[in-house]
């Protein structure tokens, strides 16, 4: 029986977000942070990967660094959300690029998704069976009894605009979501920052689950939870418990497991989770595939696994 081992991509390549078109399999991710490019990848199943390179033509911004691609194809062409900004995530901003190919290039369409907001990363663009398109997206929530970084979500009725109509889908909500408990940001010290981000969302029998990520990585706590709703503008409930439901860190193993995407197999019998994890010395952010689950008490997965499992499909 075919096996794969994770990484499935031994070189640096986090937030991974993976799009299925005709046949094929491309990984769109975030660059290590000495490289000022979106990378991307190609493969026929999920295991084997080859590099097809920066697919972003660099829109000509003062930033530093481009964050979390997510691909979506619409009207027949393939439009690229992103951030823009400061390294450490200084004034980072929603953007769309376009694509006539998967491959690229992507040209940035000089379109700011949230202009209001000082501080928006982790787009994902959401199609319902309806037609009408969503974009999940983090932003900073400054008030209430935990400071930090959420998830809300607003309509996309054109690729580069939304309705301005935002909802909350996720704020932090459980201790397991701390970050650090000093921070300097927004001009000034906060006692304790928290952060939930990376979201994706699946319908599953006629419900939607919100993935998302949370904590600080470099701790045990940091993983993968989700919350559902009926309907993709919410109102969402997080998943019951005071840990990651889905995912989380094996300490030893692999570090920091989050920012998901969900990709189903060749064959389309199965689901995967396809996510960046530390390895145990902490030099990279690596790519890693393990089969989604949907029980009985909501989606599960039995990873993050560092020895051969049977290959998708």
């Amino acid at each position: 029986m075919p096996t794969y081992t994770n990484p499935v991509y031994d070189t640096y390549f986090a937030d991974p977000f993976v799009l299925r078109h005709e046949g094929a399999y491309y990984a769109f991710g975030t660059a290590s942070p000495d490289v000022r490019a979106l990378p991307a990848l190609r493969s026929p199943d999920l295991v084997a990967w080859e590099p097809i390179g920066d697919v972003l033509e660099p829109p000509e911004l003062d930033a530093e660094a481009f964050w979390a691609p997510e691909v979506a194809y619409r009207d027949g062409v393939f439009w690229m959300y992103y951030s823009a900004g400061g390294a450490e995530g200084e004034g980072q901003q929603l953007r769309v690029a376009r694509s006539e190919r998967p491959e690229g290039p992507f040209v940035d369409a000089g379109a700011v998704l949230d202009p209001e907001d000082p501080f928006t990363i982790d787009a994902h663009p959401f199609q319902d069976e309806d037609g009408q398109w969503y974009l999940f997206y983090c932003r900073d929530f400054l008030d209430g009894e935990r400071v930090g970084t959420g998830v809300v979500v607003d309509r996309l009725p054109e690729v580069d605009a939304l309705a301005g109509d935002r909802r909350l889908v996720v704020r932090p909500y459980a201790e397991w979501n701390l970050f650090t408990a000093d921070r300097d940001w927004y001009g000034r010290r906060w006692d304790a920052w928290y952060t939930v981000e990376g979201p994706f969302v699946r319908k599953h029998e006629g419900r939607y689950y919100c993935f998302f990520s949370g904590g600080n990585w470099h701790q045990p706590s940091y993983g993968i939870s989700y919350a559902v709703a009926e309907h993709p503008l919410g109102p969402y409930r997080v998943a019951p418990g005071e840990a990651p439901t889905v995912l989380r860190t094996a300490p030893g193993r692999v570090l920091g497991p989050g920012h998901a995407s969900i990709v189903e197999s060749p064959s389309g019998a199965e689901e995967f989770l396809v996510y960046h994890g530390w390895d145990p010395e902490a030099s990279a952010r690596l790519m890693r595939i393990d089969r989604l689950r949907w029980t009985p008490d909501g989606p599960r997965c039995d990873g993050p696994t560092t020895t051969p499992q049977p290959a998708p499909g």
